[in-house]
């Protein structure tokens, strides 16, 4: 079993779209990292009507990474849905990719999964140039 497929079967039990309450939808986005130093971390999605409480999966997942080790450094990302990332799929948003790189620099060279039955794969540094 290759690392990306240890990210997704992490991340897809996460998978379980629902309204937390008529202003918050949860879990319809999933993550799993693999940190610095090989462990794996997992976030979902959580977004609320008021724009301020947003929380993306890979900003979720991060968290929790450095909440239960004080890591920085993120080696790679998977970002699903109900499937795996095919095609342009499983890319961050402009805030997660910001975060990312605030929270290390090293963390330019992540790898976020493309197309997971190919193993393509992008940096993040290439989806954010010349930050």
């Amino acid at each position: 079993m290759d690392i990306w497929e240890k990210l997704y079967e992490s991340a897809s039990p996460l998978y379980d779209p629902h309204e937390v309450s008529p202003f918050i939808y949860a879990q319809h986005v999933v993550c799993a990292l693999e940190a610095e130093d090989g462990q794996i971390f997992t976030g979902y999605c959580f977004e609320a009507t008021a724009g301020v409480f947003h929380l993306c999966a890979e900003r979720a997942a991060a968290f929790n990474m450095y909440q239960f080790s004080k890591q920085t450094k993120i080696k790679r990302i998977l970002t699903c849905r109900n499937e795996a990332p095919q095609g342009i799929g499983g890319m961050p948003c402009g805030a997660c990719r910001e975060f990312l790189m605030q929270l290390h620099p090293e963390n330019a060279k992540i790898e976020f999964m493309v197309d997971y039955s190919t193993r393509e794969t992008i940096l993040l540094e290439t989806l954010l140039p010349k930050w």
